[in-house]
């Protein structure tokens, strides 16, 4: 660490944005085990886009700060990428803190979703709810998101189970993007369960998905990506291949849920057909880890669902020994990981599962952006990546996740503009 990443040109750039004086500009570029760390940094913005990163002392001699400019002083904090949540259910209406109390009774969740809870108590509540009501629930977690230095949002559907409702929430995310500066990517997840009215015809439900709902979903262009959750109880590799296939034939990405419960060799699946991710991931066979890694699909790990399910967090030995990408995600959702606080995903990582720190923070950076199907050099402050910033009250990057459980973040810049933080405006 300690390495100086300087870009140089024969004419000086010339920046619209310049943040200066960091005690450490951590870019997430170069690899986990030496990454490229600025000591002294500075940041030059253009047009929204990384334009430069250096040394403070270089910057009058490298990069044009005319008098348009903005010049944000770091005052001696640490300058990060943006982080990015690949994983959320953040559109949802009600709240489930009696399963919550069930579940810490000894009940499983399989058990609770198997009777009509879980998935479909939230199912219920957001059938009931239009899409006012959803937006004035859904909005506050976004903002508490923001503050947690958050600039890129996966949020899924999946609560609605039927045409109606899975669109409205797909439109209620949409409603959102123009709410937030944040970036909001939707995921169709019509396949998150069984609703009650297909409980004994599963075919005929999956048939509902791929005739009627995802149509419905690419003809408005609400989603980005489809999922599919595999898992015992739920959709089978069979059936979810049939969505996922359709899905693909769509234009759409896709993205699985895998192995939280039982491993039924969706992560295979997944990467044969060339998934951005495969997420949960807390049992996962030694072929599902090989299949992965040479697919180049990234294991998006969910350690809050797991703690919250009274589970230990998979370590991570196997999945770094087998090459495989790493992120990590909150899993906001109101039934298993009812958190906004990506940066706490990461502090469970290196305390609970054995990621280093430095692969922590790109676990919610550039790995996070390359599950969700951006592509590089999209979250790294690496030149022409988006000038998502953030600047943290500390004076080195690893106390972010040694001080845990708050936010850090004093100002936070979405596109090379502040956007909130004390110091925003």
């Amino acid at each position: 660490m300690g390495v100086e990443m300087r870009y140089t040109a024969r004419m000086k750039i010339k920046a619209d944005l310049v943040v200066k004086n960091a005690s450490q500009v951590f870019t997430s570029a170069g690899s986990p085990e030496s990454p490229v760390v600025v000591e002294g940094g500075s940041v030059a913005v253009a047009g929204g886009l990384v334009a430069w990163v250096g040394k403070t002392e270089r910057l009058a001699d490298d990069v044009e700060v005319g008098p348009e400019a903005m010049v944000i002083d770091a005052a001696g904090g640490v300058v990060t990428p943006g982080f990015v949540d690949p994983h959320t259910h953040a559109v949802f209406a009600g709240s489930r803190p009696l399963e919550f109390e069930w579940r810490l009774s000894g009940r499983s969740y399989l058990d609770i979703l198997a009777d009509g809870g879980g998935i479909l108590a939230t199912v219920n509540a957001v059938r009931q709810a239009d899409e006012d009501q959803l937006v004035r629930e859904s909005l506050p977690r976004l903002d508490r998101m923001l503050e947690f230095g958050v600039t890129t949002c996966e949020v899924k559907s999946g609560y609605g189970l039927d045409v109606e409702n899975e669109l409205k929430l797909l439109r209620v995310a949409r409603k959102l993007a123009s709410l937030t500066p944040m970036r909001i990517l939707p995921t169709f997840l019509g396949a998150h369960t069984f609703p009650p009215e297909f409980r004994d015809d599963h075919d005929k439900y999956v048939k509902l998905v791929i005739e009627e709902m995802l149509p419905a979903v690419v003809e408005e262009g609400l989603a980005l990506a489809c999922d599919v959750y595999v898992e015992k109880g739920v959709f089978d590799v069979d059936q979810a291949e049939q969505i996922l296939r359709a899905a693909t034939d769509s234009g759409l990405g896709i993205h699985v849920h895998a192995g939280q419960f039982v491993d039924l060799g969706g992560p295979e699946m997944a990467a044969g057909m060339g998934a951005s991710s495969v997420d949960h991931l807390d049992v996962v066979s030694d072929e599902g880890l090989a299949a992965m890694a040479r697919s180049g699909t990234v294991a998006v790990m969910l350690p809050g669902a797991a703690v919250s399910l009274g589970q230990k967090p998979p370590r991570v030995d196997r999945f770094l020994e087998a090459g495989v990408t790493l992120a990590l995600a909150t899993d906001l959702n109101p039934g298993t990981s009812y958190t906004e606080n990506l940066p706490l995903m990461a502090f469970l990582s290196v305390t609970s599962m054995g990621l280093p720190c430095s692969a922590a923070l790109l676990a919610i950076t550039r790995h996070a952006a390359k599950a969700v199907g951006l592509k590089e050099p999209e979250g790294t402050l690496a030149p022409g990546a988006r000038a998502d910033l953030l600047i943290h009250d500390v004076s080195d990057w690893r106390e972010i996740l040694y001080h845990f459980g708050v936010t850090h973040v004093s100002k936070v810049l979405i596109k090379g503009k502040p956007v909130a933080g004390p110091r925003a405006s």
